[in-house]
């Protein structure tokens, strides 16, 4: 039997099982799957932990979430389109779910697939090699609770490890000697640590954005970003400044380009990730920046210089879950025989292409309705059920316009399901007055944190 390798259990490795699944219920033969994945549960990064550094095998812990942590963006347009919202919670909720929330959601349709038992949890993939004799990869896997390494040969492997959790660390003068906190966003966990805190964040993408925000409602004295091209030039609160990359600390002043200075009681580096796949052969492995059209990857997804390996999510995103998707099922397509392959130079012709249209994009906007043009090209192909592309894009341009208008407030819009049809309600509380992010409180009418509210 044909034997298909997949990385990770994150949404890109579950949206690869479930691919799988979804064809063996519609009758079609499937190769056999194991997913290896490094964490005790699935999830990927929605799987929050406590921990930062190391985990309790030692594994360097992939995990960046942190707590209180609500959708940036609206759940409309990351809605599955075979496993509604509606669907898995019985009713329509709000459209900006708290980490929680998402996580029961990405849980509920592969629990209902029935593939956890493709899962080998706590077994990170050490090394991945292919013979061009054989056409087989070897993948040497390490069984954590039973401390136990092993190989065994696979026809295709999956690559859906994410790009989300190796941390970008800059350097700047006077780190070393600078007497408050620093970290990465990586290890970000609680916002309640800088509650009465002069804090800076480096950075000025999503992360920078939302930590910053989470910083502030949860009761930072102040808080200042440091960009290093453009500001972010939203409406910020009084006690939150926007100023030009940091230069340098002298103790607890930092330094900034326009020769302002601040003091600082922490600093957290919101400085992006890396491409990190240390399991795979320098053949094998994507070398890229964080872009919306890594080289290399016929359609976003297949090896052009082995099309028997596929990576999942490795695009700089404004679509995820869905677009895993559309992925996903391309990946199954080709390895079943369904989707017959271009020459290599075809492949590598297409990805240029699509690398020089990225070129020219000038804002997000525009790289919302280019990514959406890149879903909709994989639709096309695959028998994922079609949803519109045009309707998500405009959805994503009233989340822009609203994040324009009010960044604090923007989580209190709804929007309408583009799967359903339904409105969305709004949510019981204002997010800048929910601190509760449990799902029970979310789901709920919100009074169990109001009441947790009073008490503090």
């Amino acid at each position: 039997m044909t034997r298909v390798a997949v990385i990770g259990a994150g949404p890109s490795g579950l949206a690869q099982l479930r691919a799988f699944q979804s064809a063996r219920k519609k009758g079609a033969k499937i190769p056999e799957v194991v997913c290896f994945e490094k964490q005790e549960d699935w999830g990927g990064l929605w799987n929050y932990t406590w921990r930062t550094g190391l985990d309790e095998h030692g594994e360097p812990v992939h995990g960046s979430m942190y707590r209180y942590l609500w959708s940036n963006g609206p759940k409309e347009c990351l809605e599955f389109a075979d496993y509604t919202f509606e669907e898995h919670f019985g009713k329509p909720i709000a459209s900006y779910p708290p980490r929680a929330v998402l996580w029961d959601y990405i849980k509920g349709r592969v629990q209902k697939a029935g593939v956890r038992k493709w899962v080998r949890f706590c077994t990170p993939v050490r090394m991945v090699t292919y013979s061009k004799k054989t056409k087989k990869f070897t993948v040497t896997a390490h069984d954590r609770k039973k401390d136990r390494m092993y190989a065994e040969e696979f026809d295709y492997v999956v690559v859906a490890s994410g790009h989300f959790s190796t941390p970008n660390v800059p350097y700047f003068d006077g780190l070393p000697t600078f007497n408050g906190r620093v970290m990465h966003s990586h290890d970000f966990r609680d916002a309640l640590e800088f509650k009465g805190k002069d804090v800076l964040i480096v950075g000025r993408s999503y992360s920078a954005e939302d930590i910053g925000s989470q910083c502030w409602k949860y009761g930072a004295k102040s808080v200042t970003t440091s960009y290093r091209s453009k500001p972010m030039g939203f409406k910020w609160p009084d006690n939150f400044k926007e100023r030009p990359l940091l230069q340098k600390l002298v103790n607890r002043t930092a330094h900034f380009k326009d020769g302002t200075t601040k003091e600082v009681d922490a600093i957290i580096l919101c400085t992006g990730y890396l491409h990190h796949f240390p399991f795979l052969t320098d053949d094998l492995r994507l070398k890229t920046a964080n872009r919306l059209w890594p080289l290399g990857l016929y359609k976003g997804v297949v090896w052009e210089e082995n099309p028997r390996l596929f990576y999942i999510g490795m695009q700089d995103q404004f679509y995820t879950f869905n677009m895993f998707d559309a992925q996903a099922w391309y990946a199954r397509d080709v390895i079943m025989g369904r989707i017959k392959l271009p020459s290599k130079d075809k492949m590598t012709k297409h990805s240029k292409a699509w690398r020089k249209r990225e070129e020219k994009l000038a804002d997000a906007e525009q790289m919302i309705w280019y990514q959406g043009d890149y879903v909709k090209e994989l639709l096309e192909d695959i028998d994922y059920p079609k949803f519109d592309i045009e309707a998500t894009n405009k959805t994503f341009m009233e989340w822009e316009h609203h994040k324009a208008e009010d960044i604090m407030g923007f989580r209190n819009h709804a929007y309408r399901s583009l799967m359903t049809g339904t409105m969305s309600p709004s949510h019981h509380t204002p997010w800048v007055d929910a601190m509760d992010d449990s799902m029970e409180s979310y789901l709920g009418d919100g009074k169990k944190g109001q009441r947790r509210e009073a008490a503090e």
